[in-house]
């Protein structure tokens, strides 16, 4: 446990040793350069992962198992290490906030911007480049949806009188399925009375025709005899 703690201190170390190199190298370029916004972005995921290291290294350090095994001068010495890099750590954190600050005054109100792939490689005439670009987008956007509302709005019109005509149509069918059912019953009342009196007609003729037919019988037999 001892030397895994020495090993991961080592690497931590290390990385500490690279950052601060980093940061070196961002001070010695240009001002708000894309390098030196690009040198700032790959600090800035290093000493993210310096902190974890340190953190886990506290971890161990504070652990039952790594205090049994060393003794109290040890024990303080490797704490004495990690607060120096610790305070190194704070130092290069600090260092790179000033650039975060100097980006933040590009937005209103003063407000760091949250960092994305957009930006991170972009100096502050880049972001300003972007911002107008984002409005720009924005506007086309608007118009967009504006040519949007007013197809959708014309759309509505449209079935709107598509339906008042479908609706005019129905009634119009509604009034002329009245009147032929007013003719239909009419048709059908005169068939009843027309009925009615070819019934009566057809009795009348009948006794005329058995009347007929009474007085031919009389007259043959009349002559017969």
């Amino acid at each position: 446990m001892a030397d895994a703690w020495a090993r991961e201190f080592h690497e931590t170390a290390l990385l500490t040793e690279e950052i601060d190199g980093r940061i070196a190298e961002k001070n010695a370029l240009p001002a708000h350069s894309s390098e030196s916004i690009r040198v700032v972005s790959v600090s800035r995921r290093k000493l993210a992962v310096l902190n974890n290291k340190l953190d886990r290294l506290e971890s161990l350090l504070q652990s039952d198992s790594l205090k049994s095994s060393l003794n109290e001068k040890e024990l303080n010495r490797r704490q004495n290490m990690l607060v120096d890099i610790r305070f190194k750590f704070k130092q290069m954190s600090e260092s790179l906030s000033s650039t975060r600050d100097n980006r933040a005054s590009l937005m209103e109100g003063g407000i760091a911007p949250v960092e994305t792939s957009r930006t991170q490689d972009l100096d502050n005439t880049g972001l300003v480049k972007l911002q107008r670009q984002i409005m720009k987008e924005q506007d086309q956007d608007l118009e967009s949806l504006e040519k949007t509302v007013l197809s959708t709005h014309h759309i509505a019109l449209a079935v709107n009188e598509e339906l008042d005509l479908h609706t005019r149509l129905l009634d119009d069918m509604d009034q002329d399925a009245d009147v032929t059912n007013n003719k239909i019953l009419a048709a059908q009342k005169r068939l009843g009375y027309l009925n009615k009196n070819l019934g009566q007609e057809w009795s009348l003729l009948t006794m005329i025709i058995l009347m007929v037919v009474v007085v031919v019988l009389v007259l043959v037999l009349f002559k017969l005899l």
